[in-house]
């Protein structure tokens, strides 16, 4: 794995302010990659883009129909994607670390509902590497973890470095192989 997985407090004086600002939620995890901030803030603009649409075709259908002025709907839309774009990448970013143990993954994630949740090498059925076009184009990767079970038996971990993510998946399968004898 590389340097960025493979340690969660490094020597670098230059990732220590990000390491200190990941709050106490998730303190001795390991972050997920850099770039993943900026692959969730291109999703808000996404995801910004088809609200201010929405809202758009809103404001007119209510305009033509009910004569109402004009940025009742578009003006709290804006508001709202400029919240989505700026605001939050950062704070979801954040709230997402992991480590892998001897005998287990602990993957901890979340901005409004929180969620800790770990996983039992000796439970894992099978381990996917994915990677979406965008995810491609930063290098990143999401790690996808499925196991013995029905409720929530796929754990997935975006915002890896693929290298990062291959070496998990090389890892876990390593150990599920010695389980195994």
């Amino acid at each position: 794995m590389t340097e960025h997985a493979s340690s969660s407090s490094s020597s670098d004086p230059l990732e220590a302010p990000e390491a200190a600002a990941t709050s106490p939620y998730n303190q001795g995890l390991t972050p997920l990659h850099p770039p993943q901030k900026s692959l969730i803030r291109i999703r808000m603009i996404i995801r910004s883009l088809v609200l201010l649409a929405l809202a758009l075709v809103a404001e007119i259908a209510l305009w033509v129909q009910l004569g109402t002025s004009p940025g009742l709907v578009l003006i709290p839309a804006a508001l709202l994607a400029l919240l989505q774009v700026l605001v939050l990448p950062h704070r979801i970013y954040r709230r997402w670390g992991y480590d892998m143990g001897d005998e287990q993954l602990r993957v901890l994630r979340g901005f409004l509902w929180r969620t800790d949740t770990i996983v039992p090498f000796n439970r894992i059925q099978h381990i996917d590497v994915a990677q979406g076009p965008l995810q491609r184009l930063f290098g990143l990767s999401t790690l996808i973890v499925h196991t013995a079970g029905t409720h929530n038996s796929i754990v997935t971990l975006p915002g890896l470095a693929t290298a990062d993510a291959e070496a998990m998946r090389e890892t876990i399968k390593g150990h599920i192989r010695q389980d195994m004898i």
